[in-house]
């Protein structure tokens, strides 16, 4: 286990093996995971937490709602807000025509820990 961190990440998935599977993982490397099953429960956190250093969301959500759809006014609340988005259809996060789209990092699924790992540690560094 590495240093803990007072780093805090809202984690937004709607698969609960991939949510509980990347929590447990994120909580071993020493961030505070926020966990979120839709877009219901992110928007919720994103109005009752007054710090979050990272989003990390799955774009297909529920609802017809994409993690772009949660990005964009969570940096409008926190434009310090480091963004992840992770989908096994990362073409249609570019295609969403978004900025944040543009120049947030894409993890394709499936994608190795370390990757994820290593993704965050760069963002969260600068």
């Amino acid at each position: 286990m590495n240093q803990p961190s007072t780093k805090i990440v809202l984690l937004v998935e709607d698969e609960p093996h991939v949510l509980a599977l990347l929590s447990d993982y994120l909580v071993g490397e020493g961030y505070r995971v926020l966990e979120a099953s839709n877009a219901a429960e992110a928007f919720e956190i994103l109005a009752s937490k007054p710090q979050l250093d990272l989003l990390v969301s799955d774009f297909r959500l529920p609802g017809n709602i994409s993690g772009v759809m949660i990005a964009e006014p969570a940096l409008k609340l926190r434009p310090d807000l480091k963004v992840i988005f992770i989908s096994g259809y990362p073409i249609e996060i570019y295609e969403s025509g978004s900025a944040i789209a543009r120049s947030a990092p894409v993890l394709a699924k499936p994608f190795a820990l370390d990757t994820l790992r290593g993704q965050i540690q760069e963002l969260l560094a600068s």
